[in-house]
């Protein structure tokens, strides 16, 4: 089978209208910054349009740019959210529930589906994911 790349805009502008019609998506995002719970470009994730979110949701998002992030919510403040990878050590996204594109209901690891979990130890044991993540990435 021939590898297509697509530009994010276009792939995931067309994942918006699906999951906006009751659909679920799989996606293979790219990039570290959900370590260690997603790959990027080995794990695939499904996404689904949900009714709410709630703190430790991993969503995925349209930012101004446009700019596409699959990040985990760490606060809500009614519609403004607050987002933050789970391989990052700091920096976080603003943006509103009307930016929300989809929520991932399953992590896809080869023949392994995985339910996604809110995060709250990783988000307890942010002091020291530094170092966590320092080994978790000599190890894998």
């Amino acid at each position: 089978m021939d590898k297509k790349v697509v530009a994010n805009e276009v792939l995931l502008e067309e994942a918006a209208v699906l999951m906006n019609e009751g659909r679920e998506v799989t996606i293979r995002p790219l990039g570290s910054s959900m370590l260690p719970f997603i790959r990027g470009g080995r794990d695939s994730v499904r996404l689904r349009k949900m009714p709410s979110v709630a703190v430790g949701d991993m969503l995925l998002v349209r930012l101004p740019g446009p700019r596409y992030v699959l990040h985990r919510l760490i606060s809500k403040d009614g519609d403004r959210l607050t987002l933050m990878g789970d391989g990052n050590l700091a920096g976080t996204e603003n943006c509103t529930l009307a930016d929300v594109i989809g929520t991932v209901t399953a992590i896809e690891r080869g023949s392994r589906v995985v339910k996604p979990g809110n995060g709250r130890w990783w988000r307890v044991l942010k002091p020291f994911r530094r170092y966590i993540l320092a080994i978790y990435r000599r190890i894998i």
